[in-house]
């Protein structure tokens, strides 16, 4: 299938298969920047395609370009990564959303003017029905949520300790390459039915490097 008639997530995630290779060749090829096919530090910055959602490797000097720019087809990613700390939100407001799993990221399309939601499969990223008004209950109480950036910051939402009654549900500003880049990780690590044990691990790998790399914010959940 030619990637120009893949489903919007599909061509994020395959942007994104870098993360997944990472850990698995030290001497793989030099990336480039698929802009001006500029060589890549590993830790090089990321746009996103507006209309397609695709995320695009870039170099330093192109990443500026659209950095804060209006009007333009790509937005740069933001590398802000928050814990929301004391974030509400009930088990009946999450059971409202629909999301058939327990872990899921939601964005707001300025392209589409709504919030999406994506919650990470075997499959890949699919898209979730959002009733508007569960979230709009939800970003209510939730101040943090007033300073989500549109397109390039995701609130990321892992309640499957909660569910389990094993661990408190953790919720987290992310940039949005951060939850392609676990949505990688679900898709190549999992095996049968249940994902097997290697998925677990890097679930909670990604968690821990995410929750110790992110700024703890709390005190503004009802604020």
């Amino acid at each position: 299938m030619n990637e120009e008639t893949l489903p919007p997530f599909e061509q994020a995630f395959g942007a994104l298969r870098q993360f997944t290779r990472a850990r698995r060749s030290a001497s793989r090829p030099l990336e480039q920047c698929e802009l001006c096919s500029a060589g890549l530090a590993q830790d090089h910055p990321h746009l996103v395609e507006l209309t397609s959602r695709q995320i695009l490797c870039a170099c330093d000097a192109c990443a500026m370009l659209f950095d804060g720019m209006e009007k333009s087809k790509y937005k740069r990613v933001s590398r802000r990564a928050q814990h929301l700390i004391d974030f509400e939100m009930t088990d009946g407001q999450w059971e409202s959303l629909l999301i058939p799993i327990n872990m899921a990221f939601f964005f707001r399309s300025s392209i589409e003017g709504r919030v999406i939601a994506l919650y990470p499969s075997p499959a890949g990223a699919v898209e979730s029905l959002l009733p508007l008004e569960a979230w709009n209950e939800i970003a209510e109480g939730n101040r943090p949520l007033s300073r989500l950036l549109p397109d390039v910051e995701a609130l990321l939402v892992n309640r499957v300790g909660h569910a389990h009654g094993l661990a408190q549900a953790e919720y987290y500003i992310a940039p949005i390459d951060e939850c392609y880049k676990l949505v990688g990780l679900i898709r190549t690590n999992w095996r049968g039915l249940s994902g097997g044990a290697a998925v677990w691990t890097e679930i909670g790998r990604f968690f821990l490097e995410l929750r110790s790399k992110a700024d703890p914010v709390g005190g503004e959940a009802n604020a």
